[in-house]
């Protein structure tokens, strides 16, 4: 029975060449069934040789991710090193919604060791997974918070992860310029790699020759 629920799935979603809306959309409709039922079917998804089954996979992890410390510690220590970017951008979501569902405050403290992680994935998962940051409940309330913890990888040596950083400033810049300037305006511009973060995050902020 799960081998053919498993094999319908990814035929399914298989189908879907562009975005993720489909293969959201396919979790969502799991929204059903039991965290235990669901994460069965995440484990049996996940070893998939097609991307979007392993995308649909993600996606139920994160969904009881908020409730199974064993799903979040799959997400961080296995899904983050899938080769394909597009499983990389469903781990960010996935994130994300594991903090949604924890409640962003709460999920604090996993939100900094998550950044603390060896991996720029799992780093990435949490810059990337919490935009635009200040529309996130505590950090909509707690600006300053939303853009000290991204900043801290303004150099790191992934250009992916900072890439991801300095969009995410950027995004929060066009509410809170000024929390975000005076961020900026401290960075040490003699490093190539904080100028590259900087430049994405000062778009609005100092203009486009940033």
């Amino acid at each position: 029975m799960l081998d053919r629920r498993v094999e319908q799935l990814t035929r399914r979603v298989e189908q879907t060449q562009h975005g993720f809306t489909d293969i959201r959309r396919a979790a969502d409709e799991l929204a059903s069934e039991t965290t235990e039922e669901r994460l069965q079917l995440a484990e049996a998804l996940y070893p998939s040789k097609v991307a979007q089954a392993r995308m649909l996979a993600v996606f139920l992890y994160g969904d009881v991710a908020g409730e199974s410390e064993i799903s979040r510690l799959f997400l961080r220590t296995v899904v983050s090193r899938d080769p394909d970017w597009r499983v990389q951008e469903i781990l960010a979501q996935a994130f994300d919604r594991c903090c949604k569902d924890m409640g962003y405050e709460q999920a604090l403290p996993m939100i900094i060791d998550w950044l603390s992680d060896d991996s720029a994935n799992v780093r990435r998962a949490v810059t990337e997974g919490l935009r635009i940051w200040t529309a996130r409940p505590y950090f909509k309330e707690h600006p300053a918070d939303a853009i000290a913890l991204p900043s801290q990888h303004r150099a790191d040596s992934s250009e992916y992860l900072r890439k991801s950083v300095g969009n995410a400033l950027r995004d929060i810049s066009r509410k809170h310029a000024d929390l975000v300037r005076q961020e900026l305006e401290r960075w040490n511009l003699d490093d190539q790699r904080v100028k590259y973060t900087h430049a994405l995050a000062g778009k609005f902020v100092f203009g486009e020759s940033s």
